[in-house]
């Protein structure tokens, strides 16, 4: 019996099914196959018999001899459970980049392109870091992924928004709207030459109110629509610097130099000429918005990442503001030429840039830095005078030395030149990090 159960096991020298046994060798038990007595295991690694593998002789190698049918279909049944677990939790509900997408489904389904989700998402506080844990190596990245699994809206594809067409009508309208400022200014000066030397001074004060009033109204109007008009627009605050770095340009030397002799007294001097500069100067600043904005768009749109964007706007923006630098020193030339060289021109070129700089800003949706930097340039042309009187007070001569020296070094118009220029440098600093986003040139 020990010879026939051995026989019935399978191993090297047994024969093949339908072969003949070798001569002296040991006959099968019977004419069915090996595996006719398995177990109906059909996950099974092994199709040896169950018999046999219980059999086995016992002085038989150690590696000849397979695992238990219990233990081998145990392990495959718990990797195949690993294995549906897995694909489950690749495809089931916990999908983090699912939860995104539904999360941004606007967002997303209103794109045009990936680096336009990207921006979005940049804006509401995604970055880099973040889109590591979607397995992402960065913002753009998933995007990208976001842009091709988000589902075309009713079975329609991607909206897509074509590049806006040259509309010469629009650009004339707002264009003449831009020089209704300087326009205005320059008829109210006119007026006020023409008039000059006449007795009484009712027709000049009536002349010079009604002109300022026209002019403020222009500006405005120029301001609120075309490219220098923004959603957001300025409060109330930064209204009255605006109001007070144009009534510098136009008493504050003279009130200064009447201040440091001993003053104020008498009549101040009038100055328009830098004033004027600024009015005629809305035009070319309403330009350089347009381009920068216009530029920014197409970048945005030609960008294959966020740092390709930011690397193509900020020499665009250094550039549109030394253009709008060159046509502002341009104007203000001219303007001297025809109405004396009284005021700081430097100062009134800072300023010119302090309030380019501070619109575009307001227009791409930051308004705050630009109210902030607009308020240090009056706190500080406020402050200039009022450290002077306060000189005069016994014990408080030093707080007076920094006024008088600045203004020994560079006159009274070094005053608004640092003022506004110091501004204008934070303002610039500001610009080159917030509007070299491509959050601040999507479409709100």
């Amino acid at each position: 019996m020990r010879n026939h159960e051995t026989t019935g096991q399978a191993g090297p020298n047994r024969p093949a099914r339908g072969e003949q046994p070798a001569p002296g060798g040991t006959a099968p038990v019977s004419g069915k196959p090996a595996t006719a007595d398995a177990p109906a295991h059909a996950g099974a690694p092994s199709a040896e018999p169950a018999h046999a593998l219980a059999s086995a002789p016992a002085d038989a190698p150690a590696g000849a001899s397979a695992r238990p049918p219990e233990v081998a279909h145990t392990a495959h049944t718990a990797r195949n459970a690993a294995v549906r677990k897995a694909v489950a939790g690749r495809r089931g509900t916990a999908d983090p980049v699912r939860a995104l997408m539904h999360r941004h489904r606007e967002l997303c389904e209103r794109a045009v392109d990936p680096l336009e989700i990207a921006a979005g998402l940049e804006a509401h506080g995604v970055t880099d870091r973040t889109a590591a844990r979607y397995r992402h190596r960065d913002v753009f990245s998933l995007a990208e992924e976001l842009f091709a699994r988000v589902p075309a809206v009713a079975g329609e594809p991607f909206a897509t928004e074509p590049a806006p067409a040259r509309d010469v009508t629009t650009r004339a309208a707002w264009t003449l709207r831009a020089l209704l400022p300087g326009a205005a200014c320059l008829a109210t000066l006119a007026a006020l030459r023409l008039t000059d030397g006449m007795p009484g001074g009712d027709v000049r004060l009536a002349i010079g109110s009604g002109g300022a009033l026209l002019t403020l109204i222009a500006l405005v109007l120029a301001v609120r629509t075309g490219p220098l008009s923004a959603a957001t627009r300025f409060s109330g605050t930064a209204a009255l610097c605006v109001c007070w770095l144009l009534g510098y340009v136009l008493y504050g030397d003279a009130l200064l130099n009447q201040v440091l002799s001993g003053g104020p007294e008498g009549p101040w001097t009038l100055t328009p000429a830098p004033l004027l500069g600024l009015a005629l100067a809305v035009a070319p600043a309403a330009w350089c918005a347009h381009l920068f904005s216009r530029y920014t768009r197409r970048r945005l749109h030609g960008s294959h990442a966020l740092e390709e964007f930011a690397a193509g706007v900020r020499p665009l923006l250094f550039g549109v503001v030394a253009l709008f630098l060159c046509a502002l020193a341009v104007l203000l030339y001219l303007a001297r030429l025809g109405f004396g060289t009284g005021g700081s021109a430097t100062g009134a070129a800072a300023l010119g840039v302090l309030l380019l700089l501070a619109r575009l800003l307001t227009v791409h949706g930051f308004p705050e830095p630009a109210a902030t930097g607009l308020a240090a340039a009056c706190a500080v042309e406020a402050a200039a005078p009022a450290l002077i009187l306060a000189g005069r007070l016994p014990g408080l001569h030093p707080v007076a030395r920094p006024v008088d020296a600045l203004v020994e070094a560079g006159g009274t118009g070094a005053v608004p030149a640092l003022a506004c220029g110091a501004a204008a440098l934070g303002l610039l600093i500001t610009a080159v990090l917030a509007l070299s986003r491509a959050s601040a040139h999507t479409a709100p």
